[in-house]
């Protein structure tokens, strides 16, 4: 749906924008001259700055002067006369398409570009040049261009807790147990992961996935389920699912595996829970950390399972993989679509930060290393280990791309029917 594609693009424009942001109020606060904030991709629309001027004004200046009547008393009097003097003034220019810039003294161009994803702040100096220039990036103390890189990241992260305190506030879904504070609406049991090999998997039980009822019969409390199970063992029993608003049957084994006995699925109860304003809050900056724990623990076991040789285990969703789960949040409701894009805020701040050329990271690590050695890097190396860091990233980009339009194909064909009207 063309709503889907509207929503994709809102929700990626605004963790852009807020990275973008952040970069940009640090380079202003540490006086670096910054000639371009974009939101979107060139070719520009539209731009807007200010730039500075200076006019002659003739303004009223008062003199006091005393004129004396007699020895002992005097007259005060004013004396009123005009002055010119030099007054700063800022005058507004709309900049249309790729018109370069003009006018002495210009400010920072605020632009919306053609191609309506990610954003930029483009920096005096960042690449390296105009290192005598006091307003060029490159000019600043190696702690004050860190801050500047980290800022993005930070902000990322911030919205993340914006976005998840908004959604504790509203009522979000959130595991619960006996210590949940809050009020708690709209209890189900929810699969959090499908054992591989066992039967959940084989009959194609998700992660995700809603256990509406097991034979006809309800259960909110998994120890109840668990029961159940103990009884109805190396039996087949007619599991009702709730998947993306749609209901689905399915008939599995109930098996004993490792001492237990079940379908071989982690299940957690999992309900609406709505938090007071500041327990929201609480709430949002702790999740945030624990999200931030467990991507970095899921990075940490890809990279191992690459240099090991062991299987990923993980799928990787990108442009257009991203766009179809924006989407199914989206159906499944506000507070679903905050905390995905939560989840995809703070998933972009971490990637950020990993220290890869091209990314904010590998800038972080040539400073690290300008300031062990004590002086400035060779800019070629750096711009060629940046330019090569971005061609690797772009083609990653392009083979997930071409992985998502063969797993979402028939959701795309959809999106574009509906667009056309078919």
């Amino acid at each position: 749906m063309l709503i889907t594609i509207i929503i994709f693009v809102v929700v990626l424009s605004l963790m852009v924008f807020v990275h973008e942001l952040g970069h940009f109020t640090m380079a202003r606060k540490f006086k670096v001259r910054v000639d371009e904030f974009g939101l979107g991709l060139p070719p520009r629309m539209l731009g807007l700055r200010w730039n500075k001027q200076e006019r002659l004004e003739k303004i009223a200046e008062k003199e006091e002067i005393t004129v004396s009547v007699s020895e002992t008393e005097s007259v005060i009097t004013d004396k009123i006369q005009e002055v010119d003097q030099l007054v700063e003034t800022k005058k507004r220019e709309w900049i249309w398409g790729n018109k370069k810039n003009s006018g002495e003294g210009g400010g920072t161009i605020y632009s919306l570009n053609w191609i309506p994803v990610g954003g930029f702040v483009t920096m005096v100096g960042e690449n390296g040049g105009n290192a005598n220039n006091p307003e060029s990036f490159s000019s600043k103390k190696i702690w004050q261009r860190a801050v500047i890189l980290v800022a993005g990241v930070t902000m990322n992260m911030i919205l993340c807790m914006i976005l998840l305190s908004l959604g504790f506030f509203i009522g979000m879904p959130q595991v619960v147990g006996p210590e949940t504070k809050g009020n708690v609406t709209e209890t189900k049991i929810q699969v959090l992961e499908v054992v591989k090999d066992l039967p959940a998997a084989q009959y194609v039980i998700q992660a995700g996935d809603a256990l509406v009822s097991i034979d006809n019969q309800s259960y909110k409390i998994i120890d109840d389920l668990r029961s159940y199970f103990a009884v109805r063992k190396d039996q087949s029993v007619a599991i009702k699912i709730k998947r993306n608003n749609e209901e689905l049957e399915k008939q599995v084994l109930v098996k004993e595996f490792e001492g237990n006995v079940g379908i071989g699925v982690g299940l957690a109860e999992v309900a609406i829970v709505k938090y007071p304003f500041f327990l929201a809050i609480y709430e949002g900056v702790k999740t945030t950390f624990v999200w931030i724990g467990l991507i970095v623990a899921a990075f940490a076991t890809v990279l191992k399972n690459l240099i090991v040789g062991d299987p990923i285990g993980a799928e990787v969703a990108g442009p257009v993989g991203i766009a179809v789960l924006t989407g199914q949040a989206a159906r499944m409701g506000l507070v679903y679509l905050l905390q995905f894009t939560a989840l995809l805020s703070l998933n972009l701040a971490i990637i950020n930060i990993i220290p890869f050329p091209a990314l904010d990271g590998g800038r972080l690590l040539f400073l690290l290393i300008e300031k062990i050695r004590g002086k400035v890097m060779d800019q070629r190396w750096e711009n060629t280990a940046n330019n090569v860091g971005f061609m690797l990233l772009m083609h990653l980009i392009i083979l997930v791309t071409f992985k998502d339009v063969w797993k979402y194909g028939g959701a795309l064909v959809n999106v574009f029917r509906g667009m056309v009207g078919i």
